[in-house]
């Protein structure tokens, strides 16, 4: 009777309903927003294997020739893995190429060429449901929570509830928990919404993002019912848990991203650029042996072929210069991977202490749309580029005929990242969660004679 009672209350609250409804029309606006940047990547995606196919049909038409003069123009796809999931948490994919061509040439110039994006539209970033748990779902359980307590006490009501009820304390955890369900209700409404909206397949990760956003929803529960143990004013709850608010959600993943760009700088990502591109302009200016000796020490395999003779140019040749882009900034470029690898180590590791940071790399990370997926992304497009060289390196320097290679065969490829879920992911969140519920009981107990 209670229970009903406080649920009527509840209701009658019109503020907090327009709270929750708010809540749940935002969620549905994210994952409309979500569909949209899925239907975009989709679309790029499909353009890419249109472009492809009919660039490399009017080449192989037009140019009558060399096959190195060709593969000079001629580009092959590559696409990242687009996970469904990713709708939920854009993370970083939308300043990352959903694919992208690239032809036998110098690797490293062609990885930063991307479509223009507005750099306003990137600032802002994108209103997804990964941001509205970590953001608004806080805010709202804040406002239905903070004066839990100290309302009835302040309206002078508390004095008869604590004589009527053997546990006090009891009423509060009731009114909590009738909070937990309505904010686990808006969540459930969401996620149900997604996967028919998405079409996200019913898989482990759905699962563990679903795990993750309740755990992250608890631990705001669980921190509200500590300061509600405190014993203090609606006015101190208040400040005290939009305080947490703010430092948890702002002011420490600021501080974070600060840390780690000082103490891993990125002087290697412009040492690369001007690596690759001295490791090849400045070859049409210098001796040819050099760059050919260079070339078959890195590819034994093509030891038997040469520049021929008092020829300036050669396709042999020209394809070792390229090369050489690619191998003079391979140490800038390996030393910038390993810094990427260490920013992401170390804020994962702030993240085991801050709920909010490790509910947003836990969402990217289940998505395939953080720092892990674009490092996988640049493994395999390396990858994906030297199996194209080898493949087409002889044909070149044996100058095959152009109309020799079923060029039907060269379709769009993909990256196929596996993530991998630990069980682990959950247990910051189920450690924060338990210390807060401690010093809540521990609380209550302490508290106990001045809350009755």
């Amino acid at each position: 009777m209670m229970i009903g009672l406080q649920i009527k209350q509840l209701i009658r609250s019109k503020g907090l309903v327009m709270g929750l409804f708010l809540l749940f029309s935002i969620g549905v606006l994210s994952i409309h927003i979500g569909k949209v940047f899925l239907d975009r990547q989709v679309k790029v995606i499909e353009l890419t294997q249109e472009v492809q196919k009919e660039h490399l049909d009017r080449h192989v038409d037009y140019i009558d020739g060399h096959i190195g003069l060709l593969l000079y123009y001629v580009k092959f796809g590559f696409a990242n893995d687009q996970s469904s999931l990713s709708g939920l948490s854009i993370g970083q994919k939308d300043f990352r190429q959903a694919a992208q061509l690239i032809n036998i040439r110098n690797l490293e110039e062609q990885k930063n060429s991307s479509e223009f994006l507005n750099p306003l539209f990137q600032l802002l970033g994108n209103l997804d449901l990964s941001f509205v748990l970590i953001y608004l779902f806080p805010l709202i359980i804040i406002a239905l929570c903070f004066d839990l307590l100290s309302v009835e006490k302040e309206s002078g009501r508390w004095s008869l509830l604590s004589v009527q009820s053997k546990n006090p304390r009891k009423i509060i955890s009731s009114k909590l928990l009738i909070r937990f369900c309505c904010i686990i209700i808006v969540l459930a409404l969401l996620l149900g919404i997604s996967v028919f909206y998405l079409k996200l397949p019913l898989d482990a990760s759905l699962l563990s993002f679903t795990g993750i956003a309740l755990l992250y929803i608890c631990f705001w529960f669980s921190l509200s019912w500590w300061i509600i143990s405190l014993n203090k004013s609606s006015k101190q709850n208040a400040i005290m848990l939009l305080s947490s608010w703010l430092i948890t959600t702002t002011v420490l993943p600021a501080i974070t991203n600060s840390v780690v760009s000082s103490l891993y700088p990125m002087p290697e990502a412009y040492k690369t650029i001007i690596d690759s591109r001295d490791g090849y302009h400045t070859k049409w200016d210098q001796p040819k042996e050099p760059t050919i000796k260079k070339f078959k020490q890195h590819y034994p395999q093509f030891e038997q072929y040469n520049h021929p003779e008092g020829e300036s140019f050669g396709w042999f040749w020209y394809y070792a210069m390229q090369q050489m882009g690619d191998d003079e900034s391979l140490e800038a470029r390996q030393a910038m991977k390993a810094k990427l690898h260490d920013r992401q180590k170390l804020t994962q590791t702030i993240g085991y202490s801050v709920p909010s940071i490790h509910a947003q790399l836990s969402f990217n990370q289940l998505s395939k749309s953080g720092m892990t997926n674009y490092l996988n992304y640049l493994d395999a497009l390396e990858g994906y580029h030297e199996k194209l060289r080898l493949n087409f390196y002889p044909k070149v320097f044996e100058a095959n005929p152009i109309k020799s290679e079923n060029w039907n065969n060269y379709r769009m490829e993909y990256l196929s990242d596996v993530s991998k879920i630990n069980i682990m992911i959950f247990l910051p969140l189920i450690l924060a969660n338990l210390l807060f519920l401690m010093l809540a009981a521990n609380s209550f107990k302490k508290n106990i004679v001045s809350i009755r």
